[in-house]
């Protein structure tokens, strides 16, 4: 048995975080997409050069390589995390026109909106900004545990953010470290529950824990051959398998349990909830697809869509049900909107009147 392999095998055995990290096979990574062999649905719009075009240290705007969406209701604006150079572009979600690039310490991989702020880990600058929507700007700049990566805003406005270099979450409130709960290693999905508690998704470590708002451990249980990124809603966290071409149905009552788990092909990465429409929308960067759920106990894919390259991440917005993919690979970002999606609710861009 490959090395890896049985370093795998011996900690979904063992139950507990017993490897070193030098122990652990490689976290699991996107897959690489193909070219484009169908017009992607909806319409695409440019946000930076192709990634092929981005030089190392360019410090020239635009920067490109869109890795992190997140969508912020109250003023209609899709945030875009950049790189090379760090950058914040900020769109008309209705239009897709850019209204602004915020330049940043360093760029972003995942984004969290709420309440007409942006909040944005500068992963290798170990910042925390927040960034209003839509002017642009910087609300506070926190300095946090070792690169920060994913992160989630809970109901009570605490910011959870997962330092991958750390194995670490700290929670921050008004603009500061008010919390900070060891986790196991590389954690690279952090989501907000109810009642202050969170999930962590720790993708090197292979693994879900779920804490309470005091820290405690509430549970744990493996994650898969390879698992990236989760969504969650009344009971139920979702968790793409990215290495193991799955969707994990976890159950968090009455204690964290792996209840499903639905086959997926060609690497599921990128999850959004739309929470309205109770649809979950999943990217498949090995075949630049993009999958519809429905967002309960027992998911199955019930339409797939053309998308751009390298879809890493989507968003959603749940009043009109537009669809936001990232296409990393071509510096662009599509705008879909699902065959039932309702279309009435926002006809006019951002200060259009």
């Amino acid at each position: 048995m490959p090395r890896h392999a049985a370093a795998l095998a011996a900690l979904l055995l063992s139950g507990c975080g017993s490897l070193s990290a030098s122990e652990l096979p490689p976290a699991a990574e996107p897959r690489d997409s193909p070219p484009l062999t169908e017009q992607p649905a909806g319409r695409v719009v440019t946000v930076g050069p192709p990634i092929g075009e981005l030089v190392e240290g360019r410090e020239t705007s635009p920067g490109g390589a869109p890795e992190g969406l997140a969508f912020d209701p109250a003023s209609g604006v899709l945030a875009v995390g950049l790189r090379r150079p760090a950058e914040l572009a900020l769109l008309d979600g209705a239009s897709g026109r850019v209204l602004r690039r915020v330049p940043l310490p360093a760029g972003p991989r995942h984004l969290a909106a709420a309440g007409g702020v942006f909040h944005v880990p500068a992963e290798m600058a170990d910042r925390v900004l927040a960034i209003r929507a839509p002017d642009g700007r910087i609300l506070s700049d926190v300095p946090s545990g070792r690169q920060p990566h994913a992160i989630g805003v809970g109901e009570d406005g605490d910011v959870v953010v997962g330092a991958e270099g750390g194995s670490a979450v700290d929670r921050l409130r008004a603009g500061r470290v008010s919390g900070h709960v060891a986790v196991a290693n590389q954690p690279g999905g952090v989501i907000a529950l109810d009642g202050g508690r969170i999930a962590v998704i720790s993708v090197r470590e292979r693994v879900v824990e779920v804490f309470d708002a005091q820290g405690h451990r509430l549970g744990r249980e493996p994650a898969g051959v390879g698992p990236t990124h989760g969504v969650y809603r009344d009971g139920v966290l979702w968790v793409t398998d990215t290495q193991g071409d799955a969707l994990l149905v976890f159950r968090l009552e009455p204690e964290l349990r792996l209840d499903r788990r639905l086959r997926l092909r060609t690497g599921p990465y990128g999850i959004a909830l739309d929470p309205v429409a109770r649809r979950l929308w999943v990217t498949l960067t090995g075949s630049n697809r993009l999958a519809e759920l429905p967002a309960h106990g027992r998911p199955h894919v019930l339409a797939s869509y053309p998308t751009v390259r390298q879809p890493n991440d989507v968003a959603v917005d749940s009043r009109t049900g537009r669809v936001f993919v990232g296409g990393r690979a071509d510096g662009v970002v599509a705008l879909f909107d699902p065959p039932d999606a309702p279309r009435a609710q926002r006809t006019r861009g951002v200060g259009e009147r």
